[in-house]
């Protein structure tokens, strides 16, 4: 009866581990497994560089070569998920360039990414991503779907995505182009510069400048801290703009024949510059506030900017 346990206990193993190798410290890799029902990948690599590719083929590839220092590549699948994970005896001790990897995977599989300093590059991938690093910089080209990147130190830069779009760093720099779908950025102290079709942006800000080409919008929520923000918008019908800050300055400049209604505020100091039309600005009578309101044209869309010791300009082009 022990022995039929243990057999019994061995075929459930098997049932979840489906396919499974390992390439050990130093060695090159060139390794596939089937994707037959996987809807998931997910990789886990600490130091050095990793290529993501999506391609038409029903297979996972790995190729490069493992890190001197790392103990095993495990490279499994589980259910429905693949694992490629970069494993150490002792990551106290790691002091090499890390592991070079490039990883083909069918383009309607999701993605997931984790890592310490181990940079990035995402081409082709349409099932979903999510990726998450330390140091590392992350670059992302031709992928749509829900995307997530985020990095703490390391730099993000992305191109021609589409879908759900989420960009975040904290001291890194953010560089996006031609996105379209909606599109939310934050950053903390990095420089951050985007050129979008996306209808819908959201973006806040704390400290560091931020230069924004909105070519396309319907929503569009900013807000900023000490940083600076230049922004070119081209509004579509009823868009609605809602933008503040807290002691960094606001250059909104917006297509020359913009519908809009316009109320812009400062608390506490602050100006409100109106480049668009004659009116000017309002100063409270008890105290250093300001208001400015206005439309243009048949005012269909709505642009709301609130500032507290930050300046207020809106122009067009």
């Amino acid at each position: 009866m022990k022995n039929f346990t243990g057999f019994i206990t061995s075929i459930a193993i098997s049932a979840v581990v489906v396919h499974s190798s390992q390439v050990w410290a130093g060695e090159k890799i060139a390794q596939s497994l089937p994707s037959d029902e996987v809807t998931n990948i997910v990789i886990d690599n600490h130091s050095g560089l990793v290529n993501v590719i999506g391609w038409n083929k029903d297979k996972i590839t790995i190729t490069g070569e493992l890190d001197k220092q790392a103990e095993k590549l495990i490279f499994e699948q589980s259910g429905a998920q693949i694992r490629i994970k970069v494993e150490y005896d002792n990551i106290d001790s790691w002091t090499s360039e890390g592991s070079q990897l490039t990883v083909f995977m069918p383009k309607d599989v999701r993605m997931s990414f984790s890592s310490v300093s181990s940079d990035l590059t995402l081409k082709n991938l349409h099932g979903g991503i999510e990726a998450v690093t330390v140091s590392g910089d992350i670059s992302a080209n031709e992928a749509s779907n829900n995307i997530e990147l985020s990095s703490i130190s390391g730099k993000i830069e992305s191109d021609n995505l589409s879908g759900k779009i989420s960009l975040s760093a904290v001291s890194g720099d953010i560089k996006d182009n031609n996105s379209t779908g909606r599109l939310q950025l934050k950053a903390v102290s990095g420089e951050v510069e985007v050129n979008s079709k996306a209808s819908e942006v959201f973006f806040n800000n704390v400290s560091g400048n931020s230069d924004l080409n909105l070519t396309d919008v319907i929503e569009l929520r900013m807000s900023t801290v000490s940083g600076d923000i230049d922004a070119n918008i081209k509004l579509k019908e009823k868009a609605l703009i809602k933008v503040s800050s807290v002691s960094g300055d606001l250059d909104l400049v917006f297509q020359k024949d913009i519908s809009a209604d316009f109320r812009l505020k400062s608390n506490v100091g602050g100006d409100l510059v109106n480049k668009l039309s004659a009116e000017k600005a309002i100063h409270s009578e008890y105290g250093p506030g300001a208001k400015l309101n206005f439309q243009l044209g048949d005012g269909s869309s709505t642009v709301s900017a609130t500032t507290v010791s930050g300046n207020v300009k809106v122009g067009s082009k």
